[in-house]
Formats: C-alpha cells, structure tokens, sequence
C-alpha cells in the first residue's frame, strides 16, 4: 500500500472487503492506470448510495487507499460520522458557510499524496437512463489547482443493490456484479498554468464527464444520449 491507513480505515476495511468480496462479484479493469503513490484525483459517476463501496473497493485492490469527499449528513451521524472522519475522508458541508473546508482539505491531502474521490456530478444522477449528468466544477478545480492527474472512472452494477423507485430500495440477493472501469489520466496540460476562469472550468469538466461516459458506454455495450442531462434546466427549457 502506498500511503499509510488510518486505523480507523483499516478497522472498517478489515470488515467491509471480505462482505464485499462474498456479497459482489467483481468486473474490474484499467487499475493500472491508478498511480502506486504520489497525488491523484479519482473521478466516476454516481447511480446510487452503494458506489462509494464499489468505487472504495475497486481503488483499494489498486493499491491506494481511498478518500472520498462525503456529505456532511455522514459525519453527523453519531457512530458512522466519526468513524468516516478518522479514517481520513472528507466530509462536505454543502450550503453552508464551511462547505470551502472540504475543498480546502481535498487540497491538503492531494498535496501530501492522497489519493481523493470526487462525484464530479455532485450527487446521484437524475438522468432516466442513469447516464452521468452534468458535472459540477470541484473536480476540475482540484485537477488544475494542483496538477494531480485525474482518472476518469465508470461503474455500473451498484444500482442494482441500491435502487431509486419502487420495490425493494437494497437487494444483495442475487450476488450482483460491480462493473468498474478507469481510464487513462485525463488531458488537461493545455488548460494548466492558466488563469481559472469559468470557461476553463467547464472546458475541464466537460472532459472529465466526456470521458467517464464514454468509458460507461464501453460497459454497458449502448450508445449515450446525444445532449447530456442538466438538473438545473427546468421543465420548459428555462435554465
């Protein structure tokens, strides 16, 4: 392992992997393109409450020891929020006036060699198909801020253990596959060294959801829509 674990991660992955290698089966590719050591932001898509332990477990049998950016409801829960913070992750105050201590802290930790996960798209995506909507800056922001490499990452499978809808909202039963996939590191040396204007931010992050979608469209052997789902675009087509 290339970084220290935090005991506290070390607790929870001791209990987490083994159930996740019974519950799970695996389709994994492309973890050669995680770095062994030194900084590096992780980018997938987000369908649903159980990515993070697909995601976690995937990074972790590359080698890095994962740290996600998490929302603030996981840290205030009273067991389960000190435990996520002690093992080094990230909790985001989204909304409030702290919510700039998350990217101040992913920013710390990139600089001492962590390996960070960020949803580019900030939260599970609305789009029907489950196809990555649009992303969020943060990612982006990150990647040039620092010069960390960012890797593009799909996955597809951890909806089907925890659903939106009707019916049941988590089934492990039958054993589902976690279909992961990264990618190479993301270009972006032609928007380094420049001022972050918000031209460039969206310039970067179109890239980064161009790239995680394309790596899905790979997965799911389908074609992704042709305009790429807005949340913020209300019904009528007012922005």
């Amino acid at each position: 392992m290339a970084e220290k674990e935090p005991g506290a991660f070390r607790f929870i992955r001791t209990i987490v992997l083994p159930l996740m290698t019974v519950v799970t089966k695996r389709d994994w590719h492309g973890g050669e393109h995680i770095p062994a050591s030194g900084p590096v932001i992780i980018a997938p898509n987000h369908t649903s409450y159980f990515d993070p332990l697909a995601i976690g477990h995937f990074i972790f049998g590359s080698g890095r020891v994962p740290r996600f950016l998490g929302k603030r409801e996981i840290v205030e829960m009273p067991v389960l929020g000190r435990l996520f913070k002690a093992a080094g992750q990230i909790p985001v105050h989204r909304g409030t006036a702290n919510a700039v201590n998350a990217y101040r802290d992913a920013i710390g930790a990139l600089e001492r060699g962590a390996c960070i996960t960020i949803y580019p798209e900030g939260t599970t995506t609305r789009d029907p198909g489950l196809w990555p909507m649009m992303g969020k800056t943060g990612a982006a922001r990150m990647a040039l801020a620092t010069g960390a490499p960012i890797i593009p990452i799909a996955q597809w499978g951890a909806h089907e253990v925890s659903r939106k809808g009707p019916g049941p909202k988590f089934r492990l039963l039958p054993r589902k596959t976690m279909h992961v996939r990264a990618g190479a590191p993301i270009d972006l040396d032609d928007l380094r060294g420049r001022d972050i204007t918000a031209e460039l931010l969206d310039e970067a992050t179109e890239r980064i959801m161009l790239a995680i979608t394309m790596l899905l469209a790979e997965i799911r052997g389908e074609l992704p829509p042709a305009e790429r789902y807005d949340p913020r675009r209300r019904r009528g087509g007012a922005a």
